[in-house]
C-alpha cells in the first residue's frame, strides 16, 4: 500500500466523495496509481482504461487491491448467500456485509483505509 505522506494526515476529505469515484480513490491510495481521464497510470509508462479497473464487480480487482493492502482478512458466506468480509490494514480494521463477493471485499477495505464509504456501494442496484 502507498504511504501516507504527512499532508494526508491533516487532510479533511475521507471519503470517495461517491460511490463511482471509489474505485479512482483506491487505485490512488492503494496501488499508488495516477488517475488520468479515462484511464489510470500504473506506472512504468503502463497503463489501464478506467472502465478495466471495478474492484466493486469484479472478485480480481478486490484480491488486487486486497494483495496490495491487507494484513490480514476474513471472507465469510452465510447460508443465505451473503458474504461478510472483515479486512485488515495495518491496526484499522473495516467491514461490510453483502451479496457481491467484490463489493464486499472492496467496501471492507476502503473502510479500513479511513475512507468513509456509504452502505449503498453494496447494492448493484444502486452503483
Amino acid at each position: 500500500m502507498k504511504s501516507p505522506s504527512a499532508s494526508d494526515a491533516g487532510a479533511p476529505d475521507r471519503s470517495a466523495s461517491s460511490v463511482e469515484q471509489l474505485p479512482a480513490a483506491l487505485a490512488q491510495r492503494v496501488l499508488g496509481w495516477t488517475v488520468a481521464p479515462e484511464r489510470f497510470l500504473t506506472g512504468r509508462r503502463g497503463w489501464i482504461p478506467r472502465w478495466h479497473f471495478q474492484p466493486l464487480k469484479r472478485v480480481e480487482d478486490a484480491f488486487k487491491l486486497l494483495d496490495a493492502a491487507a494484513t490480514g482478512f476474513t471472507l465469510t458466506l452465510s447460508g443465505d448467500q451473503v458474504f461478510t468480509a472483515l479486512v485488515r490494514v495495518g491496526s484499522s480494521t473495516g467491514s461490510a456485509t453483502g451479496e457481491s463477493k467484490a463489493a464486499t471485499i472492496t467496501v471492507a477495505l476502503a473502510r479500513a483505509i479511513g475512507l468513509d464509504v456509504p452502505d449503498s456501494a453494496l447494492d448493484p442496484e444502486r452503483r
